[in-house]
């Protein structure tokens, strides 16, 4: 993926973020549910990653936005493993 591709979206930033640190991980075979993994080291990695992220205008996102939308994110996916798998 490349910057362009999720650089001026907020959440495509996080959700970017979030992935190439392994804070999350997306289900194999639910792709529509996110697992935290529950690594606080990848989780501040993840924000100090897309604090760095320029959108096209030259700018960067406000570190509260960030921090906001990451725990969003983290707050809806699911806790270690996927809720659909374990309920097989």
């Amino acid at each position: 993926m490349f910057a362009k591709d999720y650089a001026d979206d907020l959440s495509a930033t996080v959700r970017y973020a979030l992935e190439t640190t392994r804070a999350i991980a997306v289900c194999p075979f639910h792709c529509e549910v996110s697992i935290r993994m529950g690594d606080d080291a990848a989780e501040s990695h993840a924000f100090e990653r897309a604090k760095r992220i320029v959108r096209s205008d030259g700018t960067n996102w406000e570190p509260q936005d960030l921090r906001e939308e990451i725990g969003r994110q983290l707050s809806e996916a699911a806790d270690g493993e996927c809720p659909h798998c374990v309920s097989r």
